[in-house]
C-alpha cells in the first residue's frame, strides 16, 4: 500500500513539474515582445536583444546554484523561491515598459527573471530523476516538454494582448500584458512548488531493478569527482553547442518568419497601410513562434523517449540531432529553403532537436554519474546554457548574414564530440 501511495505521489509531482515548466517556457516567446518595445521606445536591436541574453545567462548560472540548493535544502524550498522571483520579475518588466527604462528591463526580466527561472527549471528535473529511475528519459522529457510548449501559449496569446492593450497603460501594450502574466505565474508556479519532495532514501519503484550499465545512487559521483572526468566536459560541450544554435534561432525567429512572409502579402489595403502591414507580419511571426514551440515541447518528449531505447541510447540521439540540424541550417542559409511555410517546417524540426537536447541530457548525465548528487552535477552542467545564452543570440544579432552558417558549424563540432564520447568505466564505492 505504501508503495502504491508513493507511485501516485511521483506522478502528481510530474504533473506539477509540467505546470511549472509551462510557465517558465513562456520566455521563449521573447521575440514577440521585441518589436513593440523597439518601435515605441526607439531601442536598438542589440540593446533589446541583450535582455534575452542576460536572462539566458542568468538561467544557466542560477540553475547551477539552484541544483546545489536542491541537494542541501530540498526541492520545495528552492522551487518556491524561484517561483516568487519569476512572478515578481515579470510584473517589474511591465513597469520597465511603462517608465521606458531599459536598465530596469535588464534588471527585472534579465537578472531577477533569469534567477527565478533557473531555480525553478532545475528543481523538478533533479527531483523527477530520483523518483523515476525506471523511466529516466521519459519523465525528464515530459517535464521539460512543458518548457518548450510554454512559448506556444505566449506566442499565440501575447500578440493579441499587446495589440488589444496598445494605447492603454503604454503605447506598446506590453506593460499590461506582463502585469497579467506575472500574477498568473505567481499563482501557478508557487502552487506547483508545494508538491515537490524527494523520495525516501533507497526507494525504488515496485519490480524495478537498476541496469548494470548505469551508475546507482550508492555509487554516484560527487560534483568534485564528476568534473574531473572528460565525460562531464564533453556532455557540457554537447549541451552548449546544441543550445547555442537553438537559442540563436529562437531569439530571431519572429523577425525571420516575418521576412519570409512579407512577399506573400498581396492585399493592397495592407501593403499601403504601415500599421496593418505591421500587425499582419506580427501575426505571421507569432504563428511560427507558437507552432514551432509545440515541436520544441514534443521534441523533448520524443527524443528523450527514443533515448531510453537501448539500441539507440542517449549518444545515438545526440549524434542524429547534431547531424540533421547542421544540414537544415545549411539548406536555409544557402536559400534552398526560402519559402515561409517550408521555413516553418524547418523551424519546427530545429526546435524539436533543440528541446530534445535539454530533455535527453539530464538522463545522459545521470546514466554516467548517478542520481545521488544530480542536482549539483547537472545543475552546473547548465552553465553551458548560460554561455550559450550569450553566444547564440549575439551571433544571430551581430552576424545576421553568416549566423546560419555559424549555427551549422557549431552543430558539426557537436557531432564530432558525440563520435569521440565513450562511457566511463565506473568504480564501485566502498
Amino acid at each position: 500500500m505504501a508503495n502504491e501511495n508513493l507511485e501516485s505521489k511521483r506522478w502528481g509531482i510530474a504533473i506539477a513539474a509540467v505546470v511549472m515548466q509551462l510557465c517558465l517556457g513562456t520566455v521563449y516567446a521573447w521575440s514577440v515582445f521585441k518589436k513593440p518595445l523597439m518601435g515605441v521606445h526607439g531601442w536598438g536591436e542589440t540593446q533589446t536583444q541583450l535582455t534575452f541574453m542576460i536572462f539566458m545567462f542568468m538561467v544557466g548560472t542560477s540553475a547551477a546554484f539552484g541544483g546545489t540548493l536542491v541537494d542541501k535544502k530540498g526541492p520545495r524550498f528552492v522551487a518556491t523561491i524561484g517561483a516568487i522571483l519569476f512572478g515578481i520579475a515579470t510584473i517589474l518588466s511591465g513597469l520597465a515598459d511603462q517608465v521606458a527604462s531599459l536598465p530596469l528591463l535588464y534588471l527585472s526580466y534579465g537578472i531577477i527573471g533569469g534567477l527565478g527561472n533557473g531555480f525553478c527549471y532545475v528543481t523538478p528535473i533533479a527531483t523527477l530523476i530520483r523518483w523515476f529511475p525506471d523511466k529516466r528519459g521519459l519523465v525528464t522529457g515530459l517535464a521539460v516538454m512543458g518548457f518548450g510548449l510554454g512559448a506556444f501559449f505566449m506566442g499565440k496569446i501575447a500578440p493579441a494582448m499587446i495589440n488589444a492593450y496598445a494605447g492603454g497603460l503604454t503605447e506598446s501594450g506590453v506593460a499590461l500584458t506582463f502585469y497579467i502574466w506575472g500574477v498568473i505565474f505567481l499563482v501557478l508556479c508557487v502552487g506547483a512548488a508545494q508538491l515537490f519532495k524527494n523520495p525516501p532514501a533507497g526507494w525504488l519503484p515496485a519490480g524495478f531493478t537498476p541496469s548494470a550499465t548505469t551508475v546507482s545512487a550508492a555509487d554516484s559521483y560527487t560534483f568534485d569527482e564528476a568534473i574531473k572526468t572528460p565525460q562531464w566536459w564533453m556532455l557540457w560541450g554537447m549541451l552548449f553547442l546544441n543550445v547555442s544554435a537553438g537559442l540563436g534561432l529562437i531569439s530571431q525567429l519572429s523577425p525571420l518568419a516575418q521576412d519570409y512572409y512579407k512577399p506573400l502579402v498581396s492585399d493592397p489595403n495592407i501593403l499601403n497601410d504601415p500599421e496593418a502591414l505591421k500587425k499582419t507580419l506580427a501575426v505571421a511571426g507569432g504563428t511560427v513562434v507558437s507552432i514551432s514551440a509545440i515541436f520544441n515541447g514534443l521534441g523533448r518528449l520524443f527524443w528523450a523517449r527514443v533515448s531510453d531505447i537501448k539500441a539507440i541510447g542517449r549518444r545515438g540521439v545526440f549524434g542524429f540531432m547534431f547531424a540533421s540540424q547542421a544540414v537544415i541550417y545549411i539548406l536555409v542559409a544557402t536559400g534552398v529553403i526560402s519559402q515561409y511555410y517550408i521555413f516553418m517546417i524547418a523551424a519546427c524540426y530545429l526546435l524539436a532537436c533543440y528541446g530534445g537536447g535539454f530533455a535527453t541530457m539530464p538522463a545522459f548525465a545521470a546514466d554516467n554519474f548517478g542520481p545521488g548528487y544530480i542536482g549539483k552535477v547537472y545543475g552546473f552542467m547548465l552553465t553551458a546554457w548560460a554561455c550559450a545564452g550569450i553566444v547564440g543570440p549575439l551571433a544571430f544579432a551581430q552576424f545576421k548574414d553568416q549566423s546560419l552558417y555559424i549555427a551549422a558549424a557549431l552543430l558539426i563540432i557537436g557531432f564530432v564530440l558525440v563520435l569521440a564520447f565513450r562511457r566511463r568505466e565506473h568504480h564501485k564505492k566502498a
